[in-house]
């Protein structure tokens, strides 16, 4: 039997673990918060904190490895739920990455590597924070949006002078859905280009008298 001296150090043990775990959340919440993301403040720091309780107690009770797998599984359940798709993108990826590291993150606090914890953390930090201009300049050189147009042209061959249309804008295009309803065509393009180009089709869009609306 454990003696209450031992009982109060790994009560202590336990404890500053969980309030590593607490502060760790707390600085990877932050930045999900405010950028606005579906895992925010509240969310990644009980993430990082039940990683580590659920780890403390696999130590207490048998060590088993089984619980670390579980965990990993879990979350990847609470990954997939931040994880969605708007037109021909996929968003939500990068929060569902961050709920995942901040368990393994738990993970390692739980078997207290702090150090390792503590370096992880840094390392997240730049890349969620210091990377951060790196994708606006790829945006601005290259991006896909998908497009929404209604015409009152209902033939294949405007079709085809959409198509010249966005060749003169420097973009690439993709029709991904077209239906015609009520003497209207209602077509989806996925267009690929840069920033400016893009702002160039819209424009262009604006001024075409056959398109009776729009969306990006």
């Amino acid at each position: 039997m454990m003696d209450s001296n031992t009982i109060s150090e790994i009560t202590n043990m336990e404890i500053t673990k969980l309030i590593v775990a607490l502060i760790i959340g707390a600085i990877i919440g932050a930045e999900r918060e405010y950028r606005t993301k579906s895992a925010g403040f509240r969310t990644v720091i009980l993430i990082t904190v039940g990683s580590t309780l659920f780890t403390i107690i696999s130590n207490l009770m048998s060590n088993d490895a089984r619980v670390a797998s579980n965990i990993v599984t879990g979350i990847g359940f609470l990954g997939a739920g931040a994880i969605f798709k708007e037109g021909a993108n996929v968003k939500g990826l990068t929060t569902a990455t961050t709920i995942w590291i901040s368990a393994a993150i738990g993970m390692a606090i739980g078997v207290g590597q702090y150090e390792f914890a503590f370096v992880s953390v840094s390392i997240v930090m730049v890349v969620l924070i210091g990377f951060s201009w790196l994708p606006q300049k790829i945006e601005r050189i290259h991006s896909e949006q998908t497009y929404k147009l209604t015409t009152n042209e209902v033939n294949i061959e405007y079709m085809k002078e959409l198509s010249q249309l966005f060749k003169s804008c420097g973009v690439a295009s993709s029709c991904i859905n077209q239906m015609k309803l009520n003497n209207e065509m209602h077509l989806t393009y996925s267009i690929r280009g840069s920033k400016r180009n893009h702002q160039k089709l819209v424009n262009e869009l604006f001024i075409n008298s056959k398109i009776t609306s729009f969306t990006v």
